[in-house]
């Protein structure tokens, strides 16, 4: 069965930084499209950074130059380097992975919560 594991959340200080890591099972996982999401208190949950399995990255915006998305598929494993935090950067952050050999899907983890406050 697919697990994805997000691990390394928790309290920092604006301007702090956090990394994030999200261990995966269960899939092919060099083949597999990754991606982080974030869901504030009263907000939608918003996609932070992509990696495609051809590790082409994305970002949001609002995280350009803070954050940094990668892969290790030794590994089975994304992380996400996120740095200069703000208090808007609180948030459950959570792992998503997509693909598959016949039919594709989505799958997700837990979540991961990271509260940034002074």
């Amino acid at each position: 069965q697919v697990q994805l594991v997000e691990s390394g959340g928790g309290l920092v200080q604006p301007g702090g930084a956090l990394r994030l890591s999200c261990a995966a099972s269960g899939i092919i996982f060099r083949s597999y499209d990754m991606s982080w999401y974030r869901q504030a208190p009263g907000k939608q949950r918003e996609l932070v950074a992509s990696i495609t399995s051809g590790g082409i990255t994305n970002y949001d915006d609002s995280v350009k130059g803070r954050f940094t998305i990668s892969r290790d598929n030794a590994k089975n494993t994304m992380y996400l380097q996120m740095n200069s935090l703000k208090p808007e950067d609180t948030a459950v952050y959570y792992c998503s992975a997509f693909g598959g050999t016949y039919f594709r899907s989505r799958y997700w983890g837990q979540g991961t919560q990271v509260t940034v406050s002074s």
